[in-house]
């Protein structure tokens, strides 16, 4: 299956709840007015898209419409994804940097997390990188089994410890073992407990240190992970992360399950966080680099 052919089918259940939504409500129309906006704002709501940038992509449609004399209803569903389209953040490249580059990962349990990172540790060794995973959520031994086993299906080395074990020693380990190997990038599991902000804080500041004494010339990926079947509550979780650490992108997963992919546009707009990487299936290809146009277009399609 092709990439944007995934993407597509991965959003199935997202578009066809909100094309079927905004056709309706569309269709019952035969002329632009308020109340055609207020529909269409109380559909994207619904669609998790949140009420401030629902409102936010209602505002730029009413002055679209109004600079251009828009007359006819149907012309709107195309402005809506043009809309939509620009509001996204298309800077979704992956950032590695230095030698080794370090990309850590959070996010609450449940989210996929840990299958999150092996699918990227896949990813770039298909592109001739040598990657290190770091085990370093050490407060579930279920998720340093976890991430060894995924280790294993990408083919590449895991450092790991006992549960329990401080974390930022987890990463100095991984640090040393990627620089022996002279490995090209190394991918850190972290805890995620927002339940108790200032240890989830005083741990990743600890990681940090680490980092910046032991590769001083590199600059952290932190990417949050975050689950799209969660709706609205996966943009409160990106609000708290964002709170206690700098989240330089954003993975959203298990697109491919529910009909909140809506959920990637208030992330980007509201939080100014761009979505790197989504998850639209179980298997180990199935972690795609985002796209805006892909999205997009998967997401408003209006013949399908």
């Amino acid at each position: 299956m092709g990439f944007f052919n995934k993407i597509k089918e991965g959003l199935s259940k997202s578009r066809n709840s909100l094309v079927n939504n905004i056709n309706s409500v569309i269709n019952s129309f035969t002329k632009i007015d308020e109340d055609l906006f207020l529909e269409l704002e109380e559909i994207l709501i619904t669609a998790d898209i949140g009420v401030k940038t629902s409102a936010d992509i209602c505002d730029l449609l009413r002055e679209k419409v109004k600079k251009e004399g828009i007359r006819d209803p149907q012309v709107i569903k195309l402005e809506l994804k043009n809309i939509v389209s620009k509001m996204l953040d298309s800077n979704a490249e992956l950032m590695l940097d230095g030698q080794p580059a370090i990309i850590l990962v959070i996010g609450v349990n449940g989210v996929g997390k840990t299958t999150t990172i092996g699918k990227l540790a896949s990813i770039l060794k298909k592109q001739g990188k040598t990657v290190v995973l770091g085990a370093a959520d050490t407060f579930r031994a279920a998720a340093i089994e976890q991430l060894c086993i995924w280790g294993e299906r990408a083919g590449v080395n895991v450092v790991s410890s006992l549960p329990g074990t401080d974390p930022a020693s987890v990463v100095f380990d991984t640090i040393n073992s990627a620089k022996a190997k002279r490995a090209d990038v190394i991918i850190c599991d972290t805890a995620g407990r927002l339940h108790n902000k200032k240890n989830l804080m005083d741990e990743l500041a600890k990681i940090n240190r680490v980092i910046a004494k032991e590769l001083p010339n590199s600059k952290p990926e932190v990417l949050l992970v975050l689950d799209a079947a969660t709706g609205q509550n996966a943009v409160n979780q990106a609000k708290d992360f964002n709170a206690v650490t700098n989240i330089t992108g954003i993975v959203l997963t298990k697109l491919d399950g529910t009909a909140k992919g809506g959920v990637v546009i208030p992330i980007n707009n509201e939080l100014n966080i761009p979505v790197k990487f989504i998850g639209v299936g179980e298997g180990i290809d199935d972690l795609q680099p985002f796209d805006v146009a892909s999205y997009t277009e998967s997401l408003f399609d209006w013949q399908d």
